[in-house]
């Protein structure tokens, strides 16, 4: 039985763009008014997407091939490339059949979708999954200033005839350092057939995708400090993980050596809370300076916590 868990996940940025946004110049996504940069959860989705599907899985949210398909095409390929034709019609998928296709859809499996099926006993033309591992969106727990300089030029003419290269805007940030806050549901997971398994693959893709799968905008990202608590049942829920944390310095960072992250504030949530907990996967990465109660330690001496078992991620 999966039970709940909740998730901590901050990475950093520099001199990159996390996440841009096609409504202002691809700019960074940023919430001006507190100067806090932004990253969507559909953003930190693809990123584990295109992960697990490099590593073979099938994923429903994909282009196959580098071919954009819609949805009910996406399914009849999934049916036929697996040989199911004779056993699964789309206009009236069994619960047999629906099994199946959560069995070889991960993506489906962990975060849901809307599919172009009806269930046998199902009116709509479609079912909707809600999937148990939902993310907030990321923000930066600092202050963050986008890069003065913008403008760039290619060496290739705008049109024919042209000797002058383009111009173009190329927008990054100096520094971020972005948090998620993330929930997985047990009772959820029992709707759309979630194993451990997949769970453990999720924990490797949030601390393998973003360095391994990187583009011009987006190279200069790495993890920096991952926590999953797993609770005793399927009903515990103690909330956002980043109200708990902050750096010691908010403004001016240019790299991970300006600020220590301070987590007093996390560990006293933890100590309260240990009877409701099961255990505590967690990955440091070591150059993020951690302080708890105005001292530096390591994260496996701040979660030693009584009534709480810790298993080191390694990966």
């Amino acid at each position: 039985m999966i039970k709940n868990s909740e998730m901590l996940f901050i990475y950093d940025a520099t001199m990159c763009n996390p996440n841009g946004d096609p409504d202002d110049e691809n700019r960074p996504r940023m919430d001006y008014e507190r100067e806090r940069n932004l990253v969507s959860d559909v953003r930190l989705k693809r990123y584990i997407r295109d992960y697990l599907q490099d590593r073979g899985y099938e994923i429903f949210v994909a282009k196959p091939e580098d071919q954009t398909v819609n949805a009910t095409q996406r399914l009849k390929n999934l049916i036929e490339d697996n040989g199911k034709e004779k056993d699964i019609n789309l206009n009236k998928v069994d619960k047999e059949g629906i099994h199946w296709l959560l069995s070889k859809l991960i993506d489906v499996r962990l975060f849901g979708a809307t599919m172009p099926i009806k269930s046998g006993d199902s009116k709509g033309s479609s079912l909707t999954f809600t999937g148990p591992v939902q993310f907030n969106w990321g923000y930066s727990l600092n202050k963050v200033r986008l890069v003065d300089s913008n403008g760039i030029t290619s060496h290739f003419g705008s049109e024919e005839g042209k000797t002058q290269g383009a111009m173009g805007k190329d927008y990054r940030v100096y520094y971020s350092l972005l948090a998620f806050h993330g929930v997985i549901s047990g009772n959820r997971a029992k709707l759309t057939d979630v194993s451990e398994e997949d769970i453990r693959l999720l924990d490797e893709a949030l601390l393998k995708s973003i360095p391994l799968l990187p583009t011009r905008s987006k190279i200069g990202q790495y993890p920096r400090l991952y926590l999953r608590v797993q609770y005793n049942d399927a009903d515990t829920i103690l909330g956002d993980f980043r109200y708990h944390v902050k750096p010691d310095k908010l403004d001016g960072l240019r790299d991970i050596t300006d600020y220590k992250l301070d987590v007093t504030r996390l560990k006293d949530t933890l100590t309260e809370n240990a009877k409701k907990i099961d255990r505590i996967f967690y990955w440091h990465d070591k150059n993020l300076r951690i302080i708890s109660e105005g001292e530096e330690k390591n994260i496996e001496h701040i979660l030693n916590i009584k009534d709480i078992t810790l298993e080191k991620l390694e990966y």
